[in-house]
């Protein structure tokens, strides 16, 4: 099976959703914990919710495998994204509540992370390099949106509710401030929606390791809290009334990229 689905655009932007993917392989899947097999922390529906995008003419990446594989926004080497705060693995072990992931003497040694690696990380990677380049070589300018969500409440990771409209983009590192700022507003002017820039979640490897502004390459990460649009326990059903009132606010902030770099 392909690690991942793609979609080429015509615009100089690039949507990457590498969370969505529910797919485990047989050999893994059968050592996955009762309470992993759900596969709790995917970023359901993020595909699904964001399938306008292509009508943008954005080119579309979105993962097949799930994070429990290999999470395709953690660094390669393992280090932590949040020195200080409580983590999540390349290959993760614990959920998002800190129940494991496998059963004993099931989690990837050493050798299955390498592994996986080359089979699962790498070829994620190595389509968004391609697509950058090819971007930023047609365009003068590369545009990339991290499309992520997660349950309103992870106490794991952050006392209370989270803002519905999370972005990031690793402190004003990653992105231009004036395109952060633009996207802000129209986060802030969205009613019946709370937003942050830069507050718990600043954005993920991929945000962090693709944004260059200084190479006209621009990164933001937009974790968006999942009862916006979907039930968040099981069987996480997506719920359209929800998804048809945030849909047209992240249409919004795709749209207000492309403005902005025409400008």
């Amino acid at each position: 099976m392909e690690v991942f689905s793609f979609r080429q655009g015509t615009t100089p932007l690039l949507v990457s959703i590498p969370h969505c993917g529910v797919h485990v392989p047989a050999g893994i899947a059968a050592g996955l914990t009762t309470e992993a097999r759900p596969l709790p922390d995917t970023d359901w529906h993020v595909d699904r919710l964001y399938d306008f995008a292509a009508g943008l003419g954005a080119s579309v990446l979105a993962a097949t495998h799930s994070r429990y594989v290999i999470d395709l926004n953690r660094p390669p080497d393992n280090s932590p994204l949040y020195p200080g705060a409580d983590n999540t693995e390349l290959c993760p072990t614990t959920t998002l509540v800190h129940a494991p992931i496998h059963q004993p003497g099931a989690a990837p040694d050493d050798a299955e992370i390498a592994r996986r690696i080359e089979r699962y990380w790498r070829p994620y990677h190595d389509k968004l390099d391609a697509e950058i380049a090819r971007l930023s070589d047609r365009h003068g300018i590369a545009l990339l949106f991290e499309a992520h969500s997660i349950r309103s409440e992870a106490p794991r990771l952050f006392p209370g509710r989270l803002p519905d409209l999370n972005l990031g983009t690793n402190g004003g590192e990653s992105a231009d401030d004036s395109l952060a700022a633009r996207l802000l507003d129209l986060c802030e002017r969205a009613e019946g929606f709370s937003s942050v820039l830069n507050g718990r979640f600043t954005g993920g490897y991929i945000t962090r390791h693709h944004g260059r502004p200084a190479d006209n390459v621009h990164a933001v990460q937009l974790e968006l809290a999942q009862a916006t649009y979907m039930e968040e326990d099981p069987p996480y059903t997506y719920l359209p009334e929800c998804a048809a009132r945030v849909r047209p606010v992240l249409e919004s902030l795709l749209s207000e990229m492309l403005a902005w770099a025409a400008e």
